[in-house]
């Protein structure tokens, strides 16, 4: 038997996230993009049987550049490289799929989940439209390998820049940020919204904060649903905890508001969705503080 070549991160994943850090944190919003990766390692694409192209469909194009501008309202903004068809941080650490690997996985992967059955596990075995991404099945060392060099780091990070917002504010607000495709799996189901709101249904967020943050963006003529077909993925869930002061809600944005979805490029209504998004920002770092406050001090 061949032995199996260590897992080394690639260079080009140096970082493998990025975080933009106010020198002043003026509110108490920590903004996540887990899925706007755009580094495709030489090694990955070698593995796939996909063109560099067709993987880009699992990808939250340009939602790191979509929220620049409200970070730079003075909250931080954390933003993985690494691509969601490589690894994805957006699920728990070892959501891993049998079907894809050459060796056993260990007895401490949960190889049930709905997303793993569905090819969507930490290690992503479709792309979003279900085309298989890989040529050959893996080894379990280098799904490890990502998940100890890639995913581990990014929720450490994570983590330390909500809790540091909760040292400084007394609590956190988690915004995850993702794009979904503007086509619908089933004719049937008719055309997606502008926007999703998710917050668990209520389990992860203050429902006053979700409802303003509807309510908003329908002010403005978008088109917003809460929490179907999206309620929140894991680090909506994991992190949110109203009750030890961590509010997280997950916003989804139709791609067809920025984006050519054929060649995955900025459209022509990209700077004026990245504005409104800024706009809307400033109106929430300013309004949902003193809801929340208001709340903690009638109760």
């Amino acid at each position: 038997m061949t032995a199996q070549k260590p897992f080394t991160l690639s260079p080009e994943l140096a970082p493998p996230f990025t975080i933009l850090t106010p020198k002043v944190q003026s509110a108490p919003f920590v903004l996540c993009s887990p899925h706007s990766g755009r580094v495709y390692p030489k090694e990955f694409l070698a593995q796939s049987r996909l063109d560099p192209l067709t993987l880009r469909k699992s990808e939250d194009c340009f939602v790191d550049e979509l929220f620049q501008g409200a970070a730079e309202l003075g909250v931080p903004l954390i933003s993985a490289q690494f691509p969601r068809a490589y690894l994805d941080v957006n699920r728990e650490p070892y959501e891993l799929d049998p079907e894809l690997f050459a060796d056993p996985l260990p007895d401490y992967a949960n190889s049930q989940s709905v997303r793993v059955v569905g090819g969507l596990g930490t290690i992503a075995r479709i792309v979003a439209d279900g085309e298989e991404i890989y040529r050959t099945r893996l080894s379990v060392d280098d799904a490890l390998g990502r998940i100890e060099q890639l995913y581990f780091p990014f929720h450490a990070a994570l983590e330390e820049l909500i809790e540091q917002t909760r040292a400084q504010f007394g609590y956190a607000i988690l915004v995850d940020c993702h794009s979904m495709p503007s086509a619908q799996m089933t004719q049937s189901s008719g055309p997606r919204p502008d926007f999703v709101i998710g917050d668990r249904f209520g389990a992860a967020c203050d429902p006053r904060l979700t409802r303003y943050l509807r309510d908003m963006l329908a002010s403005e003529g978008y088109d917003v649903q809460l929490n179907r077909p999206y309620a929140g993925g894991y680090i909506t869930e994991h992190y949110g905890r109203p009750y030890r002061g961590v509010q997280a809600v997950q916003v989804e944005i139709n791609r067809a508001l920025y984006l050519d979805e054929r060649t995955f490029t900025p459209s022509r209504r990209f700077h004026r969705l990245k504005t409104d998004l800024t706009r809307f920002a400033a109106m929430l770092f300013s309004a949902i503080p003193a809801m929340i406050e208001q709340r903690a001090a009638a109760e």
